[in-house]
């Protein structure tokens, strides 16, 4: 498909999608903006693009350049600057954005009351997450899933030797060793934060870089197995704990430095779908 009739066909589909809406007609609308958002995804995804922080600083200042909003350039250059530091910006630098669903009108940190443009009551603009993680799973969702991943996991790696397991990516990024000890270390994480749920009233979490913690070898067991049933064993140990609270209790919430207020179950959430994540990243590994 050509650019131009690529956008086109973007663009058809979203109007389509906003008139059948206003007929109620929104079994079809969501079709609509299933395959509009597809066709971004897949551009997206085909362009294979350099993720070097160089590039994606560049690619910023680009995109920020072009635009007619002073908030939002604002925004993402502040973001540059972070990235280019070494840095992840913080909620109060990259605040969230709330758009429209009626005209497209983009606002920052807070929905209007009105949208300016088109008068849309601000309770019905859609809101941006950070990731879609954020979405929170039923609670014996998000359980089941904690329980499963780990053993997919097993799956995967079992039979293989650790030298199959700590070979780096052909491109030189982490080997499964890599992932595994990853999968430890956010689990690490997700224990600290659900200890802070439960001892403070609305605690502060702190944001972790935990992805660049995969390939510090200062603290880890030999081999990549007994990582893993680190990772297993107190996996087992957070399930138990979430078992235990009452159900009210997964929506006790704290304010996360990056993310804003969440609750500990989006927090088990986030965590349980984050993993599944790198298990295709495993199954790349070991395939070559």
């Amino acid at each position: 498909m050509q650019n131009s009739q690529w956008s086109d066909t973007l663009v058809q589909l979203l109007s389509l999608a906003l008139r059948l809406e206003s007929e109620g007609q929104y079994d079809i609308a969501k079709l609509a903006r299933a395959q509009a958002d597809a066709i971004s995804r897949r551009a997206a995804w085909e362009l294979n693009l350099p993720n070097d922080k160089e590039t994606l600083a560049s690619d910023i200042e680009r995109i920020a350049a072009a635009l007619d909003d002073a908030d939002l350039q604002s925004a993402f250059r502040a973001g540059a600057s972070a990235l280019t530091s070494g840095r992840v910006p913080l909620i109060e630098q990259t605040p969230h954005p709330y758009v429209c669903r009626t005209c497209g009108h983009l606002a920052l940190t807070n929905a209007p009351k009105k949208c300016p443009t088109c008068g849309a009551w601000g309770e019905t603009f859609q809101w941006f997450p950070p990731v879609y993680w954020l979405e929170a799973l039923d609670p014996a969702e998000a359980l089941e899933q904690l329980r499963k991943t780990p053993l997919e996991v097993a799956a995967l790696i079992e039979g293989l030797s650790e030298d199959a397991m700590t070979r780096p990516a052909p491109d030189g990024g982490w080997a499964i060793r890599n992932v595994v000890s990853h999968l430890r270390d956010a689990q690490g994480v997700l224990d600290f934060r659900i200890d802070l749920f439960l001892k403070e009233k609305n605690p502060v979490l702190e944001m972790k870089q935990v992805w660049t913690w995969a390939k510090d070898e200062s603290e880890r067991p030999p081999s990549t197995r007994e990582i893993f049933e680190t990772y297993l064993s107190t996996r087992r140990e957070v399930i138990a704990k979430l078992e235990t609270i009452p159900l009210a209790d997964w929506w006790r919430t704290g304010r996360h430095e990056e993310f804003g207020v969440v609750s500990i179950k989006q927090q088990a959430s986030y965590f349980a779908a984050h993993e599944l994540t790198h298990l295709p990243q495993i199954e790349r590994l070991i395939n070559g």
